[in-house]
């Protein structure tokens, strides 16, 4: 009983030292900051040009994300690495957020030398002052073009040449990229389905076959996912599932 009374003398001295303190603090006149935001009237061309290069690198990092989702290999990573885990039937398991930081990690990987390629023959010339914003923006545009042509069928690349109505391009560099973009977005679309379905037919034979022996033994009430879902896990870590198709989704941008 003396230790609590103790206890809390302590506590009440130590509290009163800390309201002094902060009492001392605020009678001290603090300075007040003025914020404001004016807008004026523009001086030189050269004013006007700084705040458009910023309005523009403004609207670049909010679309970052979008980039890198529509440019890039991630499109196709992040369908296939839902599928398998749809098809292994384990609902959350790996979690949203190990998904996107694997498929991530292997879109840097993946576009690595586009992105190398574009650091040596655009930022890097750009920073150092050899070329211009209009050169740089171009060198940069051409490897990411590159890695979609690539990647596109010519099928959705007729598909939007034909709907956007514009004069049939005699070469790749007459292609707008207004239309290869939504073009090799459905093309990724397309083959990570198929990719997603090739991964669902194993495991949909082992849910088939162990429906099929639970109603010969007349285990009707009992859910077939959970007798099969131990069986799938066992399959896919036996084959070394994550390995095969993290090489296969590589090897497919190769």
């Amino acid at each position: 009983m003396y230790k609590k009374n103790g206890i809390i003398k302590i506590i009440l001295i130590l509290a009163l030292i800390i309201l002094m303190g902060i009492i001392d603090v605020w009678c001290e006149p603090l300075p007040i900051p003025k914020i404001g935001l004016d807008i004026e009237t523009a001086e030189n061309p050269q004013d006007v040009a700084l705040s458009m290069q910023i309005l523009f690198i403004l609207t670049i990092i909010s679309l970052a994300p979008s980039i890198l989702i529509m440019l890039t290999s991630f499109t196709r990573i992040i369908i296939v690495l839902s599928f398998t885990r749809n098809a292994l039937g384990t609902q959350q398991m790996p979690p949203n957020q190990v998904l996107i930081g694997l498929a991530l990690f292997l879109t840097f990987f993946i576009m690595s030398p586009v992105i190398t390629e574009i650091n040596e023959n655009a930022f890097t010339p750009f920073t150092n002052g050899e070329i211009t914003q209009e050169a740089a923006i171009e060198k940069a545009e051409e490897p990411i073009r590159n890695f979609m042509f690539k990647y596109t069928r010519e099928k959705d690349l007729a598909l939007f040449l034909n709907l956007s109505q514009v004069k049939q391009p005699l070469a790749m560099i007459d292609i707008p990229t207004s239309a290869l973009i939504p073009a090799f977005i459905i093309s990724e679309l397309k083959t990570a389905f198929e990719i997603g379905f090739f991964l669902y037919i194993p495991f949909l034979m082992i849910d088939m076959i162990v429906s099929s022996t639970l109603m010969s033994m007349g285990m009707m009430m009992l859910p077939p996912i959970m007798i099969s879902m131990p069986f799938k896990i066992l399959l896919f870590v036996m084959v070394d599932g994550w390995n095969l198709i993290v090489r296969s989704l590589i090897l497919g941008f190769n």
